[in-house]
């Protein structure tokens, strides 16, 4: 969408990202409920769904305020994006936005200038508090210039190369790491590390990173040793 929008680098380009508040703490139990009842036909299915998600109360509400399901859940996953196809719908056939993405409850629009993507915030939040019950995260709806990077799950994309952020590349050196402790004391497989390292040269792969790559091999070499 940034290569569209900016002809390729040619054209200035931004993204507007924002992050829905305390998104799983405040999913509300009732609207929830109702999209899935709008799908699914089985009283059955729908007794066990509404068993899943009243057994869990978020501890930001008062005790049955019908509110949170539990960060990390598979079905939390699914639910999540059920509850959010209302805000892609929205977006997509209300504001008629294409360059628009969305994973959980982070967000992200291109656009050519900053004015028409300030003009998008106003009605999105009002959007999310009349329909889903949820506000945007105050600290973290900016808007950023393509060339500066756009900083979006765990990468930074600049028109000519991506990189992975540092709090990601912190992390995963900082696990790994950890990994290999614990195996050099008995407490799991070398497989387990192996298997880390893997993934995490996966995560790598998606960007500019072959020195850092090498420099995680090497530290696992050393770690392991």
């Amino acid at each position: 969408m940034l290569r569209q929008v900016s002809r390729n680098g040619m054209r200035h380009c931004y993204a507007l990202q924002c992050d829905v508040y305390k998104f799983f703490d405040s999913l509300d139990h009732g609207i929830l409920l109702k999209l899935l009842g709008q799908k699914i036909k089985d009283d059955d299915v729908m007794r066990l769904l509404a068993e899943i998600i009243n057994s869990f109360s978020s501890p930001r509400f008062p005790a049955g305020s019908g509110k949170g399901v539990p960060i990390g859940n598979l079905t939390s996953q699914l639910f999540a994006n059920i509850y959010l196809h209302e805000l892609d719908h929205f977006m997509k056939h209300e504001l008629r936005i294409k360059p628009y993405v969305r994973y959980t409850d982070d967000f992200a629009i291109v656009g050519e200038d900053t004015d028409s993507l300030q003009r998008i915030i106003p009605p999105v939040q009002t959007f999310l508090q009349e329909h889903l019950l949820l506000t945007l995260h105050p600290k973290k709806v900016k808007i950023r210039k393509y060339r500066q990077g756009i900083d979006f799950l765990g990468y930074v994309v600049f028109p000519h190369h991506r990189l992975v952020r540092t709090r990601t590349r912190q992390r995963m050196f900082r696990k790994l790491r950890l990994k290999a402790e614990t195996y050099k004391r008995g407490q799991s497989p070398k497989e387990s590390v192996d298997q880390s390292l893997l993934s995490y040269l996966g995560v790598l792969s998606h960007a500019d990173t072959f020195r850092l790559s090498e420099d995680l091999k090497n530290r696992y070499w050393f770690w392991v040793s």
